[in-house]
Parts: C-alpha cells; sequence; structure tokens
C-alpha cells in the first residue's frame, strides 16, 4: 500500500511541452496562486495491479490541489466508488492532505495540465503519452486499466502498442491488449455525464467489479 505521489515519471513542474497550456498555467498562477498550478502527479500505490487514466486534472479539481480527481465532483464520485471497491482506505475529504491511501490502484491522466475549457488538443495528448507509457512500463504487476472516457481509452491503447481501429472505445467495453493489461472502458464519471445519466454510480461500480476480476 502506497499513497505518495510518483515523480520520477511525471512531468516537471515547469513543463514546456506544450506552449498553451504552459501559458495557460502561468495565467492561473498569477490568479491563483495557492492552487497548485503545474502538471499534476500520479498517486496511488505504483506496485498496484489497477491504473486508473482520466483525461486530464479539472481547473479546481487535481488543477487546485495537486492531486488527481480530487477537489471536484468527479472525484467524489470515484473515490467513493473506490472505497467500495476496497481499493483505497480511509476517508475523502476532496483536500489532498487527507490521509487517502491506494490499495493495489493507482490514478493518472492522458494529459497532465488542464487544458482551457477541459478540451486538450490532440498534440497535447500526444506529448504527454510518453509519461502515460513510462507509468504503465514502471508499474510490474499491472493487470488492468480503466479508461474514464474516449481520450483516456485512446491514449491508453497507444500506450500500449495497440492499434485503435481494433480496439474502438465503448462503455463497459473490455480490451484484451497482446502483451500487457486488460484495458475496461468507461464513460467519464464528470457532472455532465453524470448529470445527463450517461454514467451512473452503479454503472461505474459495475466498471471496477469487471476489473477485479483481475486482481491477484
Amino acid at each position: 500500500m502506497n499513497a505518495n505521489p510518483a515523480t520520477t515519471i511525471d512531468p516537471p513542474r515547469d513543463c514546456p511541452s506544450c506552449p498553451r497550456l504552459a501559458v495557460a498555467r502561468e495565467k492561473l498562477r498569477i490568479d491563483q496562486p495557492g492552487w497548485w498550478n503545474a502538471p499534476v502527479p500520479g498517486w496511488g500505490d505504483p506496485q498496484g495491479w489497477l491504473l486508473i487514466v482520466g483525461l486530464a486534472p479539472g481547473l479546481q479539481g487535481g488543477n487546485r490541489t495537486g492531486r488527481p480527481f480530487t477537489g471536484d465532483f468527479a472525484g467524489n464520485l470515484l473515490f467513493e466508488t473506490l472505497g467500495k471497491s476496497g481499493l483505497v482506505t480511509g476517508t475523502y475529504t476532496g483536500k489532498a492532505d487527507d490521509g487517502l491511501a491506494a490499495n493495489g490502484v493507482f490514478i493518472t491522466n492522458a494529459v497532465a495540465c488542464v487544458p482551457p475549457e477541459n478540451k486538450p488538443l490532440p498534440t497535447e495528448i500526444a506529448a504527454c503519452r510518453p509519461f502515460l507509457a513510462a507509468r504503465i512500463a514502471a508499474m510490474p504487476n499491472l493487470r488492468a486499466v480503466v479508461a474514464l472516457g474516449i481520450t483516456a481509452h485512446q491514449s491508453a491503447v497507444k500506450a500500449l502498442g495497440g492499434k485503435l481501429p481494433k480496439h474502438p472505445f465503448a462503455h463497459g467495453a473490455r480490451h484484451a491488449m497482446r502483451s500487457g493489461p486488460v484495458i475496461f472502458d468507461s464513460y467519464h464519471c464528470s457532472r455532465y455525464n453524470v448529470n445527463t445519466g450517461r454514467v451512473t454510480g452503479i454503472a461505474l461500480e459495475q466498471i471496477f467489479s469487471a476489473a477485479l476480476d483481475l486482481r491477484p
């Protein structure tokens, strides 16, 4: 069990790879100096068997707190689901220092910096993919990936050397990669998707229940 963020595989604090995101980051540092306002490092158990991949940090979620899915609506639902599955222990409070601990799970994003309007460009997704690939390579016990949304799915498939036409995104789909973990697809647990009924707490629990079948 490990709840410390990884620091050697994530982008540096002043990562210059995506100029648009770097400009937005500098503006946020002026407007909100008390926020994290930097690439958000992955969090969880680096020896875990399960990797969760999201889209990107939320403006007032991970970008504010410095921990993926922490401090916004999507995090509330995700961590509630992980708690029910025994994948995290402790009490989630929406703060990075709440003492929450991961048990066999690691959480990261396809894009490490918050994108304007929550819409990263294809070039930004591609620029951040090597960090995702490095995280996958650094998890020796990895058996499953839960991809939250199509961007996370596509980036995970590519990071694992797969071809997108052979692995189309679909909520509830399961993709056995030639080498590496099995990818489980879910709609992102965003406020919009929940409010429109695209995904529910029960539906998200079902995705993780399927992934738990691979737990050692």
